[in-house]
């Protein structure tokens, strides 16, 4: 199975649909709020994927990843 690139495209541009950090792009949500899902469960369907990944990323150091993104 080929990496979807666009994944990585919607983590700097998607923002964040509700919650205490609604409007807060993916890659920018702090790492505790990050955790907070972890622990008490991602949401269903794509966002829950996407915040899975943007936790992945940032608790490996692989934010760089993203930088060229950014732009």
């Amino acid at each position: 199975m080929q990496p979807n690139p666009q994944i990585l495209l919607d983590l700097v541009s998607v923002k964040m649909p509700f919650g205490k950090y609604q409007n807060v792009v993916l890659c920018n949500l702090p790492v505790s709020y990050l955790e907070w899902f972890n622990r008490k469960g991602f949401p269903n369907g794509k966002l829950g994927m996407q915040l899975q990944t943007i936790y992945e990323i940032k608790l490996n150091g692989l934010e760089y990843l993203l930088k060229p993104l950014r732009s």
